[in-house]
């Protein structure tokens, strides 16, 4: 059940406009799908939606872009290789840092920077470690949380 309604608000993210959780509830609602707002608030956290502004200055929820490229059923290049190159993801500040194992800081780094990751600044790689400088705390924060999804989560694999 939450599966599919991950999916579903996914879906919904990608293809309306959702400025607010009640907008996305009520469109659950319309898909036969009723959840409380506490329910809606996890999930929009384990989903790790963004708000971001449009062209005319209006927020809404919006899908991360490295989330949004591991859904591409046929692209799960990214996500191979975090699994495989990954140790671990934190963050002080504004400033993420992802430990790779040895030797793979900068392939990592290379498709990170692909991904077009939301309020990115820059990274840089050495051997086994990446830096990448996000606009604010929050964001680093939210990074942090995607990437931590993404390397635990068994769907992912």
């Amino acid at each position: 059940m939450k599966s599919k309604r991950h999916e579903l608000i996914l879906q919904l993210v990608q293809n309306s406009y959702i400025d607010t959780q009640e907008s996305l509830r009520a469109e659950l609602e319309k898909s036969g799908m009723f959840v409380t707002q506490a329910t809606l608030s996890r999930d929009i956290k384990e989903l790790s939606l963004i708000k971001i502004t449009d062209d005319m200055g209006n927020s809404r929820y919006a899908v991360p872009k490295l989330r949004k490229e591991g859904l591409k059923r046929g692209n799960s290049e990214t996500f191979s290789l975090l699994h495989s190159a990954v140790v671990s993801v934190d963050h002080a500040m504004n400033t993420v840092v992802i430990k790779c194992h040895v030797g793979m800081a900068q392939a990592v780094c290379a498709k990170l920077d692909g991904t077009d990751i939301e309020n990115s600044v820059g990274t840089i790689a050495g051997d086994d470690t990446i830096f990448m400088l996000m606009r604010t705390q929050k964001d680093a924060e939210r990074l942090v949380r995607e990437l931590n999804i993404i390397l635990y989560s068994k769907d992912e694999k």
